[in-house]
């Protein structure tokens, strides 16, 4: 897909780890300021088809490099609005429970759906779960539904 221009996937870890990513479309800085315009500079390029589909691996990277404040209000005025305008699917991660109540509110407001991922340990099992948590628009399922990895290593959803 990332070939046929139809995946774009932010890979901030390796950068925050101080490397360059091998990505297609990686950041060279986690400074918001730099971020800001590195992303003004994407939004110029034609945009891609509705099925293009953006990955940020772990966006709470950010707040390691920047005050909390300002790497919410990037979020706010460049992906989101960008993704909206152009018709892009965006799954961006954040880590629960490290930013504040703020930070979340903020962003759960700004986008269109959230979905929770979580690891459930009983015993000696892990379940790997995932739940709709919003999504506006459409109807949905509430409840949690386990993840589980195929043979052939597809993830799979279960009812």
């Amino acid at each position: 897909m990332e070939q046929k221009d139809r995946l774009w996937i932010t890979d901030l870890y390796t950068l925050s780890l101080g490397q360059k990513s091998k990505e297609k479309f990686a950041p060279e800085s986690l400074k918001v300021a730099d971020l800001s315009i590195w992303i003004a500079r994407e939004a110029m390029v034609e945009s891609p088809a509705p099925e293009f589909l953006v990955i940020a691996d772990n966006s709470s990277i950010l707040d390691r490099f920047n005050d909390e404040k300002n790497w919410v209000e990037l979020y706010l005025t460049r992906p989101i609005p960008m993704a909206k305008s152009r018709q892009m699917t965006q799954l961006i991660a954040f880590m629960a429970g490290i930013h504040s109540n703020w930070a979340y509110r903020q962003l759960e407001a700004a986008v269109d759906g959230i979905v929770d991922f979580k690891v459930e340990e009983v015993g000696e099992d892990t379940r790997d779960l995932m739940r709709i948590r919003t999504m506006r628009n459409v109807q949905f399922d509430r409840r949690w539904h386990e993840l589980t990895t195929s043979e052939n290593s597809k993830v799979l959803l279960r009812k």
